[in-house]
């Protein structure tokens, strides 16, 4: 190939293998062991462009601002600011224009923020990078890095682009990609086959880091061909949907235009029809649009689903989405990880075995327990701390609490070598200087490993037998094994010298015990009707270990301990089997996201646990994305919708009930809103269907004053009701069911309002009779029975003010009796009511209010006559209730 041309197989769609043998690996490159030239390296980043986690164009805010303008429940606030204007109400205009402001603002900063997690990926990324070009080490751009790169790492350093070890080896950070905190040896040599690719012991990753070692390596991935790269773009490919709550509410908003509009259309053609001057037919109708319009849903929503992000950020749960709080209660299925989350994160001695079959203290077992400790690089840290490898910072300090301590100083005094672990022979091993100069060798790893290099005789198969029940009990087994060497040996220098002949001492149990609040929290899942399942990195028969211990998996647990390697015809035969939950063990980014799609697939809402970059994709995709605050990453974090300050699984529970309970209460003040619908829309059907004979009970501005007036207080409080008793105890409801039903719409515009309407009718034509009327008799101005008509018109204002309270009441409980929630445990409803009796007395008693709204002062019979309304709103809903209860226990 001429010089300056780049080879045509070297495409940025041909990434090559980077675990076939490194000369070929160098072949297919087009480089070697001095690198490659600056010219070579400026044309082939005109090929493969920068090294850089790139974005996909997002809309402008200006679209995406006019997009939430338009919103179907936005549409009818401004037709209700419009006719606010027409009616002269230019307040209530300007003041519903602001609400949809607000709103339209609020969901735009949601849907910017969905983006984060893309741009923290790229902060992953270092400025510099040491590489080797033209022969010599220099400094250049991360950026600017391109397949065929030589780079030098070394400790601290993040790695900047996929790349295999070609010399050396160092110890890897791969936490923000796998999730797991304890650093991984690489080391340079061949690789592993039949394991995923971030477990190959001879490659490093972009966005890694360095803690120990120095190493070369040759780039053979940048930029989005990277791990990084590649979960950059699942992140964008999978757009994050609207939330139940938020699509149900675009169907209510549709409902409620179409029942305002018609009944608008109807109402003005039929005043005219009866006789009524159009312009009063006209306001009439503006007046009922107006009135079915709820300008307030938006807001008690907000401030309901703001009230449980409150709530939730005291039990330990960040919401980064408002509606979330409502998705947490129709979730039914929650996929979570195992470390941290369902355990301590604090790796634990908890168990042992020697040949002698001894599982109990002694001279053997302590033997045991120190060899393992001293066959360790753990160090303290200035502040007294052990430093290392959680797994060896757990044998040292279980040597202590068995009584035969280890200090890290006289241990690495008496050291003679160490040949540090390999991943590809699963073991460690160190040579000390024991009693009277005499060395010691101890290897300690995985049991089959150490097994196979023990002396003949050696209880290879009982062991291999013990280590498999410790294993089945959760446990991460070692082996550990010694040899002594005979007096005047020099120290091995290779470690096949040191590994070999040896004496098996025992095996050793580490376990990483659960949080002993989860089996509560799961137990709790399961009678809300929750199947929980495990998708985690983790070796399946621990995970399964730990799913047993905290209740997983009641009554039946099924374990795929390769995950990776199911495909979707038969994970959705597996999720498919009812009553059983489920370990994915060694999951990747993909299986996750694979989950979660499956799920949603069924027509679960799923919430999905994860801590890594490699689990942002499934964050965004699950309904709701849980991430870990204490252990989580960044990327984790912005790719989620809930943040977990304390890392725990019984969090996710109490946010579930908090959702619920969130979702309870947006349904009681719908009840409450729809229930007056009723009492102002029989007083015009009564004046149609009489011809005229009945005049009007209710007027334009009485209507308004009771929707932008008495009703707001109540309707905020209901969105702050403490939860029903058994909320916990009720199945998941379908996502399918709206937050308007049937059943709800029969409550409040046919139990709740008829009872309403009935009353209310009673008290106009009570006061009307009272004074002599009869049908027909003329009550306009001049005559003698006008200002009875506005006694009339004011009884029935002050009646659907009254029936108000009592729904309130009745709407505090959907499923329970009011005594077992209890009357006085609503403080701020208690002050709504008030409000709404305040400001009904001032409408009624202030001489410029009568004036303004037509309204005149009650005598006193009428007044005992409506203050008996609120009891038997609320009573006949608490027998309605009753007969429920008593017809679903029989």
């Amino acid at each position: 190939m001429a010089d300056g041309a780049v080879d045509p197989d070297l495409r940025p769609d041909t990434t090559p293998d980077p675990l076939e043998p490194l000369p070929l690996l160098r072949r297919e490159l087009h480089t070697g062991p001095l690198g490659l030239s600056s010219r070579e390296a400026e044309r082939r980043l005109a090929v493969y462009g920068p090294n850089e986690v790139r974005q996909t164009a997002r809309p402008s805010i200006l679209r995406e601002l006019l997009r939430q303008l338009l919103h179907p429940l936005a549409l009818l606030l401004w037709a209700a600011a419009a006719l606010a204007f027409i009616a002269g109400i230019d307040v209530l205009g300007w003041a519903i224009i602001a609400v949809i402001l607000v709103n339209a603002g609020f969901a735009l900063v949601q849907e910017r923020q969905a983006e984060k997690a893309v741009e923290t990926l790229a902060r992953y990324l270092p400025a510099q990078a040491q590489v080797i070009r033209d022969g010599q080490p220099q400094h250049a751009p991360a950026r600017d890095l391109v397949p065929g790169d030589l780079i030098v790492l070394r400790e601290g350093d993040r790695i900047p682009a996929d790349a295999r070890l070609t010399e050396g080896g160092i110890e890897a950070d791969l936490s923000m990609l796998t999730g797991e905190s304890t650093p991984v040896e690489r080391l340079a040599g061949p690789g592993v086959q039949d394991v995923p690719v971030l477990q190959e012991p001879n490659l490093v990753f972009s966005g890694t880091s360095a803690t120990e070692g120095e190493a070369r390596a040759i780039v053979f991935a940048t930029g989005d061909h990277t791990e990084l790269g590649r979960i950059a773009a699942l992140s964008q490919r999978t757009p994050r949907e609207a939330s139940p709550l938020e699509k149900q509410v675009k169907r209510v908003a549709w409902l409620i235009a179409a029942v305002a509009v018609a009944m608008g259309a109807v109402f003005l053609v039929t005043g005219v029809a009866v006789g009524l001057p159009v312009t009063d037919s006209l306001m009439f109708a503006i007046g009922l649009l107006v009135a079915n319009v709820p300008e307030g849903l938006l807001p008690t929503i907000t401030l309901a689903l703001a009230v449980g992000v409150r709530v939730l950020a005291r039990q330990g749960a960040v919401i980064k989405r408002l509606s979330a709080v409502e998705t947490l209660g129709s979730t039914n299925v929650i996929c979570t990880d195992k470390t941290g989350t369902l355990t301590r994160n604090e790796m634990r001695l908890h168990g042992f075995w020697t040949p002698e079959n001894l599982t109990e203290a002694g001279p053997r077992s302590a033997e045991l327990i120190r060899a393992a400790a001293l066959c360790t690089t753990v160090t303290y840290e200035t502040d007294g701390r052990l430093h290392g490898d959680p797994t060896e910072v757990a044998l040292v300090e279980g040597a202590a609490e068995w009584a035969v301590p280890v200090d890290p100083a006289d241990r690495d005094d008496h050291r003679r070598a160490c040949f540090r672990f390999d991943p590809r022979l699963r073991l460690m091993s160190v040579v000390q200087m024991a009693d009277r100069g005499r060395l010691h060798v101890i290897t300690k790893g995985a049991p089959e490993a150490v097994l196979s290099l023990l002396t003949d005789g050696e209880p290879a198969r009982e062991a291999q037998a013990a280590a498999d029940a410790l294993a089945a009990d959760g446990m991460r087994v070692l082996a550990v094994a010694v040899r002594d060497l005979p007096p005047g040996t020099v120290s091995p220098v290779r470690r096949r010298q040191a590994e070999g002949d040896l004496h098996l001492l025992g095996l050793v149990g580490l376990y990483d015990p659960p949080r002993p609040e989860v089996a509560t929290a799961v137990r709790r899942c399961h009678e809300a009707g929750l199947t929980v399942h495990i998708v985690t990195g983790d070796n399946g028969a621990t995970a399964a270990a730990v799913a047993r211990a905290v209740g997983i998996g009641t009554p039946g647990l099924r374990v795929v301990a390769q995950s990776e390697r199911v495909d979707d015809r038969h994970l959705d035969h597996l999720l498919r089997q009812p009553g059983t939950e489920i370990v994915f063990a060694r999951s990747s980014p993909e299986t996750k996201l694979k989950v979660a799609d499956a799920l949603r697939a069924h027509g679960q809402v799923v919430a999905m646990t994860g801590d890594g970059v490699n689990d942002a994709p499934a964050l965004h995709r699950a309904h709701i994305g849980v991430a870990m605050g204490r252990s989580g990453t960044d990327v984790a974090r912005e790719a989620s919708t809930m943040v977990l300050t304390d890392d725990n699984f019984a969090t996710i529970v109490t946010a579930v009930e908090s959702g619920r309970r969130v979702y309870d209460n947006v349904r009681k003040f719908i009840v409450y809103i729809f229930a007056h619908l009723t009492p102002e829309v029989v007083p015009f059907v009564v004046f149609a269907l009489s011809a005229g004979t009945v005049p009007l009970p209710l007027t334009v501005l009485q209507i308004l004053a009771i929707d932008l007036g008495t009703e707001t207080l109540p309707a905020l409080a209901l969105g702050r009701e403490r939860a029903e008793p058994g909320i916990m105890s009720r199945p998941p409801r379908p996502s399918s069911q709206g937050v308007i039903d049937k059943e709800m719409l029969v409550r409040s515009w046919g139990w709740l309002g008829s009872v309403s309407a009935a009353l209310v009718m009673t008290a106009f034509f009570y006061v009307l009779w009272r004074a002599g009327w009869h049908p027909g008799d003329p009550t306009g101005p001049g005559t003698p029975l006008h200002h009875a008509y506005l006694t009339a018109t004011t009884a029935t204002f002050a009646g659907i003010v009254t029936c108000q309270v009592g729904t309130a009441i009745a709407a505090r409980t959907d499923h329970a009796a009011l005594r077992d929630i209890g009357f006085f445990t609503n403080p701020l409803l208690l002050a709504g009511i008030a409000f709404e009796v305040a400001f009904t007395a001032a409408l009624v008693y202030a001489p410029p209010l009568q004036h303004l709204f037509g309204t005149a002062a009650l005598p006193l019979d009428a007044v005992a006559l409506i203050a008996a309304f609120p009891p038997l709103v609320w009573g006949t809903d608490e027998l309605r209730r009753w007969n429920r209860r008593h017809r679903n226990r029989r």
